[in-house]
């Protein structure tokens, strides 16, 4: 279960930077228009625009990289944070129905919330893990 732990991590990683990618590009796309049309009001509309839409899609992309690395790092609240990523990705049909059954299977498993637990004894009482 380490292995798709591991790849769970960095797909999560990969798909929400996507998202990432496209809120910068909303943002500079977008607010860049109203610049362009060098309108006062278009400027001040596709700006409030751009950092909406940019907004919102990095409130939904960045947890989702955060969670990515808590998994890679063998973290409880990562694999958390990301099982509930999974299942907020479910929706986005066809790559993020994919990953969320990808993510509810592997992190809902009972070996890897052993591993989970093990891992998390570990730490505590000082062993490397």
């Amino acid at each position: 279960m380490k292995k798709h732990i591991e790849l769970l991590g960095i797909l999560h990683i990969v798909y929400h930077s996507m998202g990432l990618i496209g809120a910068l590009t909303v943002l500079v796309f977008v607010g860049g228009g109203g610049l362009i049309s060098c309108n006062e009001l278009a400027i001040a509309i596709t700006t409030a625009v751009a950092l909406s839409i940019s907004s919102i899609i990095l409130i939904f992309s960045l947890p989702g990289v955060i969670g990515g690395i808590g998994l890679l790092l063998m973290k409880k609240w990562g694999r958390i944070l990301t099982l509930v990523m999974g299942f907020l990705a479910l929706p986005g049909i066809p790559f993020g129905t994919a990953l969320g059954i990808y993510t509810i299977w592997a992190l809902m498993n009972d070996e890897t919330i052993r591993l989970f637990k093990q891992t998390a004894q570990e730490r505590d009482s000082g062993g490397v893990s």
